[in-house]
This record gives C-alpha cells, structure tokens and sequence, in this order.
C-alpha cells in the first residue's frame, strides 16, 4: 500500500474456518480487521467448505449430542489416533473449548442438525452443521461482512515482514500491507505436487508415491506462506509426509471432491492392493478413527492403488458413494473387472472366509466377529464374502490437509529459536501439528480450527490494543 494506506489493527491471512474465526473474535475485540483470501468469492473458505461436523466434549447431552462424551475419553480417542504424537496441554485445551465454542457459532449464524442415519457412529460426539461446511463458511463471512470486518479476494500473500520475530507487513506481490497484529491461517501444502513429492520421497520400488495422490480439498493451499515462515526461521512441528490422508474413490477429481468421494464400506469387507493381498486390519476400530490412516495405507502399496470389496449383505450398511462400484456375479468376474489377478484373489477372499468367526454381527458396535489363523488379521464385523452380487471400489490416496506447521503455545504466538512473537499468530492447518502428529479422528480439525482461531484472534486484536497505547491511542483505522 502506498503511502497515507491505513494500517489495521489485526491482519488474518487466510479465509477458511479458523481465519475467520480469528477475524470475528478480533473484531468483537473491538479491532479493525482486514481478512486477504487468496481463492476467489466461489471458491473461499478452503476446506472448511468440505467439512460436515465438529468433534465436541460434552458431560451431558446437549441439543443434538446424545449422552456425553467427556475430556478425558476425548483425550484417550486422539491420543490413540495419534500414538502419542501431540502435545497434551494445547489438545486439552481444544477439548475443553469445544464444550462451549458452539452457543458463539451459533451467534454468527452457524446452525446445528440432527446427524443423518449412517453417519459413521459420531452422534455422540459429533454436532453436525446444517448444510454442511458451505453453510458455515457462508453464515461466518456474511456475520464478518456485518460486523464490518474488510475482505478481499484473489489476494495469495506470498511473503511478510518480520523484524526480531515482530510483524511489521504482509506483500501481495509488490503489494504491502501493514498491520499492528496479525493471524496466519492460510492453511497447509497439500495442493502443492512438487512439495507433496518431496515430502514422501521415492520408495524401494522406484516409484514416487505423490504422483498418485488426490486432493480431496481446495487446490489454493499451496503452502507459499508456510513455506516462506520456514524460510524465515520460525520454530516448526510435525512431519511433513503426515497428512489427513483418507482412501478415496480413486475416480475422484484431482481437486475438490471433498467428502463425496470416500468409500465407507472398509470395515464391512476387505481391502486388497494390486497383487490381490490384504494388507491392513480392516476392522480395528470403529471408521471414524480409522478413515484417515487408509490413505497412508493405500499410498504405501503397490502403484498407490487398493481396492474396498464387499458383497451383498454388506450393502445398506453404510453411506453410499456418489460412484457405483464394480458389480459382479461372482468372485472370480470381480476380479477380471478389477484387473487383479483371478487365482491370487479367489485364493485371498477363501482364506479370509475360512478365517471367520462369525458371532453377532453389529456394525454399530465393536463386535465379536473376527478372524483366527490369518497374518493380517481383522478384528471385528469379519463375515465371509459369500452372497452375489460382489463389489470393488478402487482406492486412491487423498489429501485432505497436512500436518506439518509452525510450533504455538497456548496463545497461539508463531515462535522463533523458542521464543514467542509478540503479534504475529497462526492457526488451522499452518499449526495443527502440535495437536496432530498423525492420524486423525472425524471432527477434530474443525476443533482445532475453531479453538485456536478464536484464541488467535483475541490475541492479536490484544495485542494491538497494545500497541495502540504504546502510541497514544492513535488508530489509522476507525
């Protein structure tokens, strides 16, 4: 900006869920707020517009929450998915405040739902938006547009200004923007091939696994200004091969197929790769916890390609995807479809039926039908795969967000050689690694999100009241 430009009190780079959140919760904090959204009006909101729900704590049921669902069994379920790779102080934190964060959403329009039947055995512990993450994104930006908050689209911020850890400035190309705080939530790197590509490197058969990965979600998280704040020497957490990476229709678009795409049918058969051998437990838990650790699964096969097949019973039993599968009469005919080779898999699907112990099927609990004998075992919901006609879907690896960002404290400050900046801030995907080392459980990047979005902002709106008195009260910007 040139000279005479205002200079706000709280910049938010970003405009999905947690930047808006910071942005909102800044300016109820009284502070001038400029919001830079790099995608255009129909495409904002990132992937917050993909999402369906929010992972919350409660003691006691709650309008659409039935029974309760406490912290420390919260804590358990993430520290599980996790294996241990998160910092518990700032998880509890997030916990705690998904008590409460919801009577606030629903103030800025954002509305709650029963869940729909065969959603994934989340309604106790998951409130679902009406209309989906659409309908969030939506009520949150016309509630910042009300409460005056400035947003600008096609505005990428590529670099910022830093001086001892402070920020000073954010540059659109030649563009400067200047801000007394400011909240980085311009998500994570996983639109960006060539990064993807790094990350995972070359395996032992030659192949570069990145290559056959889709992106579930938005294609403008490139990761230009995470990697820009790496370059910068702020302190980083997580591992960049780590990812919310859940197994997809692998006839999904590139970008943007969002939920529609995932195949929820895993843990209702078994999955083969390419050489037509199980490889993973396809009933270790219930799929909410399970979902985001199979595209890491499928990603480390053969050509980064499976396959999910069912057969008849199983159909009804779960969500269906927008695609049919391949269908066929028998086993044998699947397989020719599926391209997998006839011998290998008939040899597969009769060892697993012979393998099965069924008890009493319950796919709405961690049953007794399981497997004995086999080195891929599976440990719930095993039933043989007897009743024509079968199905295959094939499987691809999708990237949902990553999970390698900038290192926070519980105020949500970047920091830089341990040491907290005193205004410049980030939350979402840009820091979900402190919470997120791996895996995933359904609801909780939204939590984080939300949680460390507010935090953000009503950080970074103090931190410019701050300055502010410093100066003498002067403000730029009414």
């Amino acid at each position: 900006m040139g000279q005479g430009s205002p200079v706000y009190d709280v910049l938010v780079i970003g405009g999905g869920n947690a930047a808006l959140c910071a942005a909102l919760t800044a300016k109820e904090a009284g502070a001038s707020v400029l919001m830079l959204e790099s995608a255009p009006p129909e495409w904002r909101g990132g992937n917050s517009s993909h999402t369906r729900n929010l992972r919350c704590m409660h003691d006691a049921p709650q309008d659409v929450l039935v029974d309760a669902y406490s912290e420390e069994e919260y804590w358990q379920d993430l520290l599980k998915v996790t294996g241990g790779i998160t910092n518990e102080k700032l998880a509890r934190m997030v916990i705690r405040a998904t008590s409460s964060c919801r009577d606030w959403m629903r103030k800025h329009g954002v509305n709650f739902q029963n869940p729909l039947s065969g959603t994934l055995h989340v309604a106790r512990t998951n409130a679902f938006f009406m209309g989906g993450g659409k309908a969030l994104v939506n009520a949150y930006y016309r509630s910042a547009q009300q409460l005056g908050v400035e947003i600008r689209y096609n505005a990428p911020v590529d670099s910022i200004e830093l001086v001892d850890g402070k920020f000073v400035a954010a540059r659109i190309g030649g563009e400067r923007i200047e801000a007394r705080a400011c909240v980085m939530a311009a998500g994570g790197f996983e639109s960006n091939r060539e990064w993807l590509r790094e990350a995972w490197g070359q395996n032992e058969r030659g192949e570069w696994p990145a290559d056959n990965f889709l992106i579930r979600g938005t294609k403008f998280n490139r990761g230009v200004l995470l990697r820009h704040m790496i370059d910068a020497g702020a302190d980083v957490i997580g591992d960049p091969s780590q990812s919310h990476c859940v197994a997809i229709d692998a006839r999904a678009p590139l970008y943007d197929g969002g939920i529609c795409t995932r195949i929820d049918c895993v843990s209702l058969g078994i999955v083969v790769n390419n050489t037509a051998e199980r490889f993973y437990d396809e009933g270790e838990d219930f799929w909410p916890k399970r979902y985001a650790i199979w595209g890491r699964l499928v990603a480390h096969q053969p050509n980064q390609i499976a396959y999910s097949i069912i057969d008849a019973k199983s159909v009804g039993n779960f969500m269906p995807p927008v695609f049919p599968g391949t269908q066929a009469n028998s086993l044998s005919e699947l397989a020719s479809k599926l391209g997998l080779d006839v011998d290998t898999f008939t040899r597969t699907v009769s060892e697993y039926n012979a393998a099965c112990r069924v008890g009493s099927f319950d796919h709405t609990v961690l049953d007794d039908c399981h497997t004995e004998g086999l080195d891929v075992p599976k440990t719930h919901w095993a039933r043989p795969l007897d009743t024509a006609p079968y199905y295959g879907y094939a499987l691809r690896p999708g990237i949902t967000f990553t999970y390698l960002g900038l290192k926070v404290n519980e105020d949500a400050a970047v920091h830089f050689d341990g040491e907290p900046s005193e205004n410049l801030f980030v939350a979402g995907e840009m820091m979900a690694g402190n919470v997120l080392g791996q895996g995933y459980t359904a609801g909780v990047g939204m939590s984080i999100g939300t949680v460390f979005g507010r935090i953000a902002g009503d950080r970074a709106a103090a931190a410019a009241k701050q300055h502010n008195m410093l100066k003498g009260g002067k403000r730029d910007v009414a």
